[in-house]
């Protein structure tokens, strides 16, 4: 419950800054994207300064989410060889325990070193 307060204490303030960017910028900018010609280019996007000031911060929070991404594959990674070893060594216990569930149904019985049946000691009790 703290922290969607704080989120939404940082998320609404930063709200209201980038709507008032947008209302101060609202006029058209050309963006020419023919460095050879530019008093007549091929390639020419006119869209509101605030469209490429947000365009701007999309590509950064993608850029930043990707870097992240990729900064964490050798965690990814080491999650995923644990994962798979942990599923292994499970596969192992529970074969272990069907071949001894197998022999005790065989057998008659858990036999102890000696050959006899094992026994619960009960502390101060007589034998």
């Amino acid at each position: 419950m703290l922290k969607r307060i704080a989120s939404l204490l940082l998320a609404f303030p930063l709200a209201v800054v980038l709507v008032a960017i947008a209302v101060a910028n609202r006029h058209a900018v050309k963006l020419v994207l023919d460095p050879f010609r530019p008093e007549a280019p091929a390639l020419s996007v006119s869209l509101p300064f605030y469209a490429y000031l947000f365009g701007a911060l999309l590509i950064g929070v993608l850029a930043g989410g990707a870097a992240a991404w990729i900064g964490q594959s050798r965690w990814r990674r080491t999650a995923r060889h644990r994962t798979q070893e942990a599923v292994r060594w499970r596969a192992e216990a529970d074969r272990l325990a069907r071949e001894r569930d197998a022999q005790v149904q065989a057998g008659g019985g858990a036999k102890g070193i000696a050959g006899g049946t094992r026994q619960l000691a009960v502390a101060g009790g007589k034998r």
